[in-house]
């Protein structure tokens, strides 16, 4: 049997796909794995949906596909949350929210034959010409000379090459590093330097509803669209610079979970939404620093085909926490500077905003709250790893 195997027969590679109406993209990104020649079995696939879809028929598409998977609905996570003896952190995932990502997470950190992760958005499709799984582990396992960006706001742009033209930012990018003077140069990575992948996206770009609206656009989604020529090389940001990470796209390595927590949105007496992943990227790329790791940029692409609905719903989502989002990066940018690894930059960084005062910016408690539930996601990742282990028949 193959090494990377486990022995109930799922790969090493967890896919996370949440999910309540486009699950039939599951198989696209399957035909693409074969028509690139890309080992299926390697990949597991974890739907998180909610209990009004049909989990039946997401179930029957695995089967057709002949891949392995599971589907979650929330009734299926509570069971899950017993099981694993961790029903006390089950608020970590919020309730009917895109956050609902970490749930993949845990379900990876209590299964320790999953070496890689991806998360993958279910409006978007791989583009035929591209090998999407496969460029995304060549990309983790990247070694050699890659571009490196910086700016003086100390902001990477991950639509930078273009930017003259289109005048894009993506969402989470704050709104005081804008007008940023942009230096490129090239570093040379090691092999075993990169943690996570995130692959940018033609179609739709991923904007906040402010920049959609001034894009003249009322349908939450742009008129200004991306194609495969707005990205050239791939990058990765320089140190003490920080990006926006898009979890549409995404792959990473499992080591990377104790920081990279999909922050608890929506579900909230602050009606905070739509930061989960852009604040998840803040730490990961904070704990990267530290630890001397990178995050990559750029392929494989994906074609994000987001549907159309109110913008002003989106802005609704988005207003409580936008000025948070402009002082979240300098709140932690400090944070755990001596730390040896994940969960300790982690640690250092929840410590910063749990036990902080925050009293100059509105909503600032949120920042508190979200400190806390930081901690909690530790704390849960340290019960699943007391889990016993199921013996071997």
């Amino acid at each position: 049997m193959d090494e990377r195997r486990s022995r109930e027969g799922r790969g090493d590679v967890c896919v996370v796909v949440p999910t309540i109406r486009e699950y039939e993209c599951v198989r696209a990104y399957v035909e693409n794995a074969r028509d690139h020649g890309f080992d299926v079995s390697r990949l597991h696939f974890v739907l998180v949906t909610e209990d009004f879809c049909d989990v039946e028929e997401m179930r029957g598409i695995l089967a057709d596909l002949g891949v392995s998977g599971e589907v979650f609905d929330g009734t299926a996570r509570e069971e899950w949350y017993e099981s694993e003896g961790v029903a006390e952190y089950a608020h970590v995932v919020p309730a009917a929210s895109h956050a609902e990502t970490s749930f993949g997470l845990l379900y990876m950190w209590a299964n320790p034959e999953f070496e890689y992760g991806m998360f993958i958005d279910d409006d978007t499709l791989p583009h035929d010409d591209a090998d999407y799984f496969g460029r995304h582990m060549a990309n983790l396992a990247f070694e050699g000379e890659i571009t490196r960006v910086r700016s003086d706001e100390n902001w990477v742009n991950v639509l930078y090459e273009r930017a003259d033209e289109h005048g894009l930012y993506p969402r989470g990018y704050p709104y005081s590093a804008m007008d940023e003077t942009v230096e490129t140069d090239t570093v040379e990575i090691e092999g075993d330097e990169v943690v996570a992948s995130q692959g940018l996206w033609t179609n739709v770009p991923d904007l906040d509803a402010v920049r959609i609206l001034m894009d003249g656009d009322l349908e939450g989604q742009a008129q200004t669209r991306t194609t495969a020529d707005d990205f050239g090389e791939d990058f990765v940001a320089a140190r003490d610079n920080y990006l926006t990470v898009c979890s549409m796209n995404l792959a990473f390595r499992r080591e990377v979970i104790p920081a990279f927590y999909q922050l608890p949105m929506d579900d909230n007496e602050w009606e905070v939404g739509r930061f989960d992943d852009i604040w998840s990227g803040v730490f990961l790329k904070r704990a990267c620093d530290v630890l001397g790791k990178r995050i990559y940029n750029g392929g494989p692409l994906c074609e994000h085909n987001k549907a159309a609905r109110s913008t002003f719903d989106d802005l609704h989502n988005e207003v409580a926490g936008l000025e948070l989002n402009e002082h979240l990066w300098e709140l932690v940018r400090d944070a755990g500077a001596d730390a040896d690894g994940y969960a300790a930059v982690y640690d250092a960084m929840a410590d910063r905003l749990a036990d902080g005062e925050f009293e100059e910016y509105r909503n600032g408690e949120f920042f508190v709250h979200v400190g806390e539930y930081m901690r909690d996601w530790l704390d849960c990742l340290e019960a699943l790893d007391r889990t016993p282990a199921v013996a071997d028949d």
